[in-house]
């Protein structure tokens, strides 16, 4: 028998601020069948596209339970969306509203807890005891795994580590502070600190100053990484800077959780060719008592874009599982 043959399958959701893209999961992790659709802009809509993606995908397999990886804040209970900046609910009772319309069991997760869930059962974390998540993209999203538990904190949002303050009154943050990692060290600050490089010197003549110079808005963080790998001086030490910040951050994560590994997960991590060593060079050069201490493990994730809605799904299906053997639903340990 397959591992995880004898579970149910279940559903995993990831709902983003675009798309939502539903997967049917098997208990190895497997992902067997998924639909997408544009994320609808009220919370009605948005409702009606869960519940049509589900019934779709039951209508294919037998589902036991439904994941839903949220972009934003959940709280405690895994049933309520506090707040998620790109999607229409606030203070909204989404796992009861759907609970009802679909007669599954629906839980929610915020994205990166259910990223890390996943790399922790199928991927990266595998055999990690203390395991910090660091999803770099747009921003930075992150997750705990403490003693092979989520932590979620107090209130369910736990741990916002993108937003820890690196410099003291640095760039502007949408959080409303300034300084935030994030602002150095994600795909938007690669452009950031690209065209604060080639403000320096507009007169150097390199690939990334050309294109910039034609169309200053084409600039992205995938771009810049790109005429990194291309040798553009200029892409380079922007690859040099984000490697330092990187580090350093890493560095302050460690000395407040002390992982014994670490996952860089998120849309930067595919040039981690470009910037991973030195990023552990500064990590291991900027950790409180380096010399006295064994150091965390880095990382990449192997699950990509599909990790939250394998996370999810997984932790539904653990829900599924305790809940059948008589326990409260939480999530059950490895």
């Amino acid at each position: 028998m397959r591992a995880g043959e004898d579970v149910p399958l279940t559903v995993g959701i990831d709902v983003g601020g675009t798309n939502i893209r539903a997967s049917v999961v098997d208990g190895s992790g497997e992902v067997l069948d998924t639909v997408t659709a544009p994320t609808p802009h009220s919370a009605r809509a948005l409702e009606d596209g869960l519940a049509r993606a589900v019934r779709e995908l039951c209508g294919r397999h037998a589902i036991g339970a439904v994941g839903l990886a949220v972009a934003g804040f959940v709280d405690e209970d895994r049933a309520t969306v506090r707040f998620a900046p790109h999607l229409p609910w606030e203070d909204a009772p989404v796992a009861q509203r759907l609970t009802e319309r679909l007669g599954l069991p629906v839980i929610l997760e915020h994205d990166a807890n259910a990223a890390l869930w996943a790399e922790y059962r199928f991927g990266a974390a595998a055999g990690g005891r203390n395991v910090v998540l660091v999803a770099i993209g747009t921003g930075i999203g992150a997750a705990l795994l403490s003693n092979g538990q989520l932590y979620r904190g107090s209130f369910g949002v736990a741990p916002e580590l993108g937003h820890l303050q690196v410099v003291p009154n640095g760039r502007a943050c949408p959080c409303g502070k300034r300084g935030c990692w994030e602002r150095y060290c994600s795909g938007t600050a690669l452009v950031d600190t690209a065209i604060e490089f080639l403000a320096t010197d507009p007169q150097r003549s390199t690939l990334l100053a050309r294109e910039s110079g034609r169309d200053p808005g084409s600039l992205t963080g995938r771009r810049v990484a790109g005429a990194a790998q291309d040798g553009d001086p200029v892409a380079q030490e922007v690859m040099a800077d984000f490697a330092r910040w990187l580090g350093l951050g890493l560095a302050f994560v460690s000395d407040i959780f002390d992982p014994d590994l670490i996952v860089v997960a998120g849309g930067v991590s595919s040039s981690a060719p470009l910037f991973l060593d030195d990023a552990r060079e500064h990590y291991a050069a900027s950790i409180t008592g380096a010399r006295h201490r064994r150091l965390a493990r880095i990382r990449t994730a192997q699950l990509g874009e599909a990790a939250g809605m394998i996370g999810a799904a997984e932790l539904a299906r653990a829900a599924v599982l305790a809940e059948q053997n008589g326990h409260p639903v939480a999530q059950a340990r490895r």
